[in-house]
């Protein structure tokens, strides 16, 4: 019994929380768990669904592609962006803003435990743990409403890796990156990572240590890209991670499990921006020298205690306690919203942000399944949170954003039915109360230093989702979906913004959740060999929230907006050494402009991705080599007229990576090319993401992107 516990175990801690025992157990006589499997439970729909069985389109990143990944980059949005032509194109850099799923920002969670910031988002939720610690990622596409606050662009959940069976098994990788037009000190990258894990008895153990040390990088013309030394950067940085996890089992049935990462991204400060042409299509580029301030940085701390109960009078029981600690720094800037007579003339005066949260909460659901002569399965949850926010001038001292207390209490409920073996039939409902705490503050001189009355506004909403899934043959499935996502606005931008005397939080509509409604159907296929699918969807919200740019800062509007677009899929096994997948994404944004009832504007680059084809192909030529290629091609993409006369239509560009792996007496290397054939590109986000009056902030901030880098690694199990 003991023996098939730590198999069963080994299985579980890869799940971290949810429902996963429900298909682990039934393969427990396997040591691995093949996540592209149809019939695996995705943890982050809350009711353990099955792939096959959603009425969403949900992708499963499997461990061999994220391996596949971390051959050509360590970017965790550019692997996202590789792997789902719906993610924007990376832009490279330590913050991700701009960076959306269908259009709309998703909820990123690791083992369950929100990493989204809802009340002042800083874009580096993916930069809050390194990706050699994830064993796959689960992504559900489109507003969620069984996960509740920030899941209005889907969900991506990062399930971090599982223990390997036997008593202590290690981990050894180490890689070099380097551009291959300029090799040196300055350039050259280094990443490497040590983990042990293992099984004794009752219990089950993982730790892994990751250090990673990125020069300076290069574009398709050979030129030093440009540093963005105020949203911070991943060229010239270094970063750390240190993850571990460990689960006791009390008996066959009831597990205790610990996890904490700590994980640390900061800039070395080595470089600055030298300001590009945008008008003449001139990049910004970097040279050796001190910026002003602290370098930018990320840092993170994350708890989460699991309990499952998988047979407590017949159900599941799931409770998960987190806290996570966590603090932004943002380059020093001269920007005119931190200037301060009262300080310094005008313009002279350089001060930079400190963005901390404190988050805890709770996370249950109960599931019983086999109702009704196994026909119906039922989940009851209650979700609990507390977030601690402020942004302040970490220069001078000042306050950016008042100090936000947010509390959520969110009851679920979830019904899955199936009247007949070829027909699934799903509803919820889950009731959001959200409240902020807010006390009085002065905002900074640059917004007239008005105070701001401070308030408790509190907000309700009951979101619905509904979806049924119909297999009318075999192979065959159609499915359609409604569902409700809930994020609270960027309240940050929006304390922030005051600048008109006599206002009070109570009674600022800005403050106003966000509530988007998701409209989906689709057709799958999959008989083994060949799986496709094809779908449409519409998300749409009456008082919707679009960010735009006004001045040398990032605003916030609400206004009506509606997303659409149509995502093709297809993968096929050729046979059992080659296989190939094509996805493809369209997707168009519109707005209300003036207010008038008429969609009338399009969205821009910093809230819609361009249409998107990515191809891949593997192959496994012998049991020593393998060879892995893709390639990703943005389409064109037409935008309205900037308001300051800038250009923002998008010209699209077409990357090629590659991959080799040889099986070595002892150990693997592996050898990767990212931008295979060098192409000189202007990143998607620099080209159709910003709008400014200011000429020297548009030319500050016309990033190219990466030339072609040549990466050589190696690892080994002992």
């Amino acid at each position: 019994m003991n023996g098939e516990r730590v198999v069963l175990g080994t299985l579980l801690i890869s799940a971290g929380w949810g429902t996963a025992a429900q298909v682990l157990a039934a393969d427990a006589a396997s040591t691995t768990a093949d996540v592209s499997n149809e019939t695996m439970v995705i943890t982050a729909t809350r009711s353990g669904a099955e792939r096959q069985n959603s009425p969403q389109v949900i992708r499963v990143i499997t461990r061999e592609e994220l391996e596949q990944q971390q051959r050509i980059t360590s970017d965790s949005s550019e692997m996202l962006s590789n792997l789902l032509p719906d993610y924007s194109p990376p832009r490279q850099k330590m913050s991700g803003s701009g960076e959306t799923l269908r259009g709309r920002a998703p909820l990123v969670m690791i083992d369950g435990i929100p990493q989204s910031n809802p009340l002042r988002p800083t874009g580096r939720e993916l930069h809050t743990i390194d990706f050699s610690m994830i064993d796959h990622i689960e992504v559900i596409k489109g507003a969620n409403a069984t996960n509740g606050l920030g899941a209005a662009g889907g969900v991506i959940n990062l399930i971090t890796k599982r223990p390997e069976p036997g008593a202590f098994n290690q981990h050894f990788e180490a890689e070099v990156t380097t551009p291959t037009s300029e090799l040196n000190g300055d350039t050259t990258s280094y990443r490497t990572n040590y983990g042990f894990s293992g099984n004794k008895d009752a219990l089950d153990y993982l730790f892994s240590l990751s250090y990673e040390d990125q020069g300076r990088y290069v574009d398709g013309d050979g030129d030093p890209i440009g540093v963005d030394n105020t949203q911070g950067d991943l060229m010239d940085s270094d970063a750390y991670d240190v993850f571990g996890k460990v689960a006791y089992w009390f008996d066959d049935d009831r597990r205790l499990q610990l996890s904490v990462n700590h994980y640390r991204l900061e800039g070395q400060n080595h470089y600055v921006s030298v300001a590009g042409d945008r008008a003449s299509g001139v990049p910004t580029t970097s040279k050796r020298d001190e910026p002003e301030g602290a370098a930018p940085y990320n840092r993170v701390w994350t708890t989460g205690i699991t309990w499952d109960d998988y047979d407590l009078a017949g159900m599941h029981l799931n409770v998960l306690a987190f806290y996570q600690d966590y603090e932004s720094l943002f380059g020093a800037t001269n920007s005119g919203s931190f200037q301060d007579p009262a300080i310094a003339p005008v313009g002279t005066l350089y001060d930079q942000t400190m963005a901390e949260t404190q988050k805890y909460g709770l996370k249950t659901s109960l599931t019983k399944d086999g109702l009704w002569d196994d026909r119906i399965k039922l989940t009851l949850g209650l979700d609990l949170m507390r977030d601690d926010t402020e942004q302040y001038l970490w220069g001078t001292g000042r306050t950016y954003v008042p100090k936000v207390k947010y509390t959520d209490l969110s009851p679920f409920v979830q019904v899955d039915f199936s009247p007949i073996d070829s027909l699934t039939l799903s509803a919820g409902a889950r009731y959001e109360y959200a409240k902020l705490d807010i006390d009085s503050y002065r905002t900074v001189a640059a917004n007239n230093g008005v105070e701001v009355e401070g308030g408790s506004p509190d907000f309700e909403e009951t979101l619905y989702n509904a979806g049924v899934v119909w297999r009318p043959i075999q192979h065959w499935s159609l499915f359609a979906n409604y569902s409700e996502g809930f994020v609270i606005p960027d309240v940050g931008r929006v304390l922030r913004g005051i600048s008109t005397p006599g206002q009070s939080v109570d009674n600022f509509s800005n403050l106003r959740p966000i509530v988007t409604d998701n409209v989906e159907t689709g057709v799958r296929y999959d008989d083994g060999r060949l799986n496709a699918e094809l779908s449409y969807y519409v998300s749409s919200s009456d008082f919707g929230s679009r960010i735009a740019t006004q001045g040398d800062a990032f605003v916030m509007q609400r206004e009506e907006t509606r997303i659409d677009g149509i995502e093709a899929s297809v993968g096929y096994q050729f046979n059992e050494a080659h296989s190939g997948k094509l996805a493809y994404s369209h997707m168009r944004g519109r707005y209300d402009s003036d207010n008038n009832g008429t969609l009338d504007a399009k969205l821009d680059g910093l809230n819609v991705s361009p249409d998107r084809l990515v191809a891949s192909w593997s192959a496994q030529w012998s049991p020593l080599w393998t060879t892995f290629v893709q390639l990703n091609h943005a389409f064109d993409k037409d935008f309205d007229d900037s308001d300051n006369g800038w250009d923002r239509d998008f010209d699209g560009y077409t990357l090629v990576d590659a991959a080799v792996g040889y099986q070595l007496p002892v150990g693997e290397l592996n050898v990767g090319i990212a931008n295979l054939f060098d192409k000189q590109y202007i990143t998607y986000y620099s080209q159709s993401a910003l709008d400014s009056p200011n000429a020297d902030y548009m030319n500050d901030r016309y990033f190219a992107g990466r030339g072609r880098t040549l990466s050589v690694g190696y690892s080994v199990d002992f």
